[in-house]
């Protein structure tokens, strides 16, 4: 068999290892102040809080949470974090990144959305508009021109599309490992020998055949099938690790991205939540390596630009359910991690778990605005400067004020 560069190409092309190998060649733009990557991470379906940041600290915590409370001692003991809040024992990656003070968890926190709709509130969680579908992009978009960033790839979305939050005027970027039958190794037998005298070639083409078969060992689950028929990227609740960690290896690019948007499904934990163990555990513990193969992928230098905010649409009841789950709530936990935060702190303004604090006797309440922590983030982190943040960014935000001291100096 005679190969040549344009029947190569087409083949890796037909393959999907095209665009583990070029991707990083797209991005040529003007790079945002400093050289500062931001990542936000929508936690679709509504991450229960609760369970992901336990208040053990709290007296009604136990008898509220019954089975689903998680312990402070023995098997599958909680990580604690202050004495009064912790994390959950999957976050083990989390617990480190806060013992090294690069991790700020939020409680009691949402979107302006106060109903219990996912596509509402995702809608506000992405818009930045005060109520579901007053806006028709996202902020992060309307964000980008006061970074610095026109029309380009500078921002990526790890998606087949850009979702609502990087969706708008400026012009921004997607990709996703492709799903396509792997080449045969006859044929990778021939290239490598193609590529023998070339020791860039021959790295590139490791490089993109090893995140080939991590995106294709990913789709390989039998579970990975929408109700359509058409296969999720790793699984039924997919397995995060390729899509983190390709991010993580565009953002290290010289002239890679320098703001991206990832996004993880799953958390909708109606039934059989599980406590230390369990539906939810495993999909936190799947979460948190793949943050950790995001981390490590970047490399010190990068990561210690970035930023990651990690949020979802609204909380979870503070009481199971008759099923073993928790309901649709409001209030709820996100997270602000990164080599470039002031981490090591729990910012919560707590009012307890007492019935007669709960909304509607049931939702933890909101006392925080995730808009404020946005806010917070592009100012520090992104020198968007606050006529923005208020006039563009996110309109009729005032009662919103930026959180401080969340990026180091």
């Amino acid at each position: 068999m005679i190969l040549d560069r344009r029947s190569l190409l087409q083949s890796f092309a037909a393959a999907g290892i095209i665009g583990a190998m070029d991707a990083r060649a797209h991005f040529a733009c003007a790079a945002t102040p400093g050289d500062r990557r931001l990542v936000v991470v929508i936690l679709r379906g509504a991450l229960d809080g609760l369970a992901a940041a336990p208040p053990h600290g709290d007296k009604d915590y136990a008898s509220v949470r019954g089975d689903l409370a998680l312990q402070t001692s023995g098997t599958g003991a909680l990580h604690d974090l202050d004495g009064f809040f912790g994390l959950h024992p999957s976050f083990a990656n989390l617990k480190t990144l806060y013992d090294n003070r690069q991790l700020i968890v939020f409680h009691n926190i949402c979107s302006p959305y106060r109903d219990r709709s996912h596509f509402e509130g995702q809608n506000v969680l992405e818009s930045g508009g005060a109520q579901p579908h007053l806006l028709q992009d996202g902020w992060l978009n309307r964000a980008l021109r006061p970074m610095g960033i026109g029309n380009g790839d500078r921002a990526l979305a790890i998606a087949q599309t850009p979702p609502l939050m990087l969706s708008g005027k400026v012009q921004t970027a997607s990709w996703m490992p492709a799903v396509m039958p792997a080449p045969d190794e006859l044929f990778l037998n021939q290239v490598r020998a193609l590529y023998a005298n070339d020791a860039v070639l021959q790295e590139s083409l490791s490089s993109a055949l090893a995140l080939q078969a991590a995106s294709q060992n990913a789709m390989d689950d039998p579970a990975a099938v929408g109700p359509n028929g058409q296969k999720r990227p790793g699984g039924a609740y997919g397995n995060l690790t390729p899509l983190f960690q390709g991010a993580g290896k565009l953002l290290a690019a010289l002239d890679g991205p320098r703001v991206a948007t990832l996004e993880a499904s799953g958390w909708d934990t109606h039934v059989t939540e599980g406590a230390a163990d369990g539906q939810l555990a495993r999909r936190l513990q799947m979460l948190d390596a793949a943050i950790d193969a995001m981390r490590t992928a970047m490399g010190r230098e990068v990561w210690d630009k970035t930023a990651v905010v990690m949020a979802t649409e609204f909380g979870r009841t503070v009481h199971p359910n008759g099923s073993g789950g928790t309901d649709h709530g409001t209030g709820g936990a996100a997270f602000l991690f990164g080599g470039a935060v002031q981490g090591g702190q729990v910012k919560a303004e707590w009012v307890g778990l007492r019935s007669d604090v709960l909304k509607d006797g049931r939702d933890q309440p909101a006392r925080t605005d995730l808009r404020a922590l946005f806010k917070g983030v592009l100012a520090e982190h992104m020198d968007v400067p606050n006529s923005a943040l208020e006039n563009t960014v996110f309109p009729d935000s005032g009662s919103a004020a930026p959180i401080k001291g969340l990026i180091r100096a």
